[in-house]
């Protein structure tokens, strides 16, 4: 994965959006100059529209097949590294939400850490209300596992796309990781 925080070439940017099904409702994706900017988990119809269907764009090229193939494989528990570059400079994150953010991008596929954890992370040990409160404006959820970050109690916490988007995609990661240790490959 490359975390991408350069400035703005100066010019225009080129910026593609697409849709795509998903297990856990329509994604809505938006690039800019090949960097995931956004990922919006079951957008609003009217914000949907905005979003060309995968399968409609006109200029498929091999680098977005390449991307809509590892998100699909993401989904279907054989991918565990998506390795897509991501930046959140269009987005305007900044200081500790950017923090929090890349502490957790480090986050490995099918493991968890809580809200402190994070915050800790990102040198703020008692923020952790707003490391919730951060995660729940992830602009980028699925690149950025946020759904990896849970609560100190029993529960598994609050999520963009919803807790059962959150407790589906915990549960594929697990499965997969069991699968995995399984076969001998851990």
């Amino acid at each position: 994965m490359v975390v991408t925080t350069a400035a703005p070439a100066a010019g225009p940017r080129a910026e593609v959006r697409f849709s795509m099904p998903s297990p856990i409702g329509p994604l809505a994706v938006a690039l800019v100059d090949g960097k995931v900017t956004a990922v919006r988990i079951r957008p609003p119809k009217k914000q949907l529209a905005a979003y060309t269907p995968f399968i409609e764009l006109e200029d498929e090229s091999e680098f977005l097949e390449e991307l809509f193939g590892r998100i699909s494989e993401y989904f279907a528990g054989v991918r565990r590294r998506l390795e897509i570059d991501w930046d959140l400079e269009p987005c305007g994150v900044s200081g500790f939400a950017r923090r929090v953010l890349k502490e957790t991008a480090k986050i490995p596929y099918g493991r968890t850490r809580t809200y402190r954890d994070i915050a800790a992370a990102a040198g703020q040990p008692d923020a952790y209300r707003l490391v919730l409160a951060t995660l729940m404006e992830n602009p980028i959820p699925i690149v950025i596992p946020c759904h990896r970050v849970t609560t100190n109690k029993s529960g598994i916490g609050s999520y963009i796309g919803g807790r059962e988007a959150k407790r589906w995609l915990l549960d594929l990661e697990k499965r997969s990781a069991k699968e995995l240790a399984a076969s001998g490959a851990a």
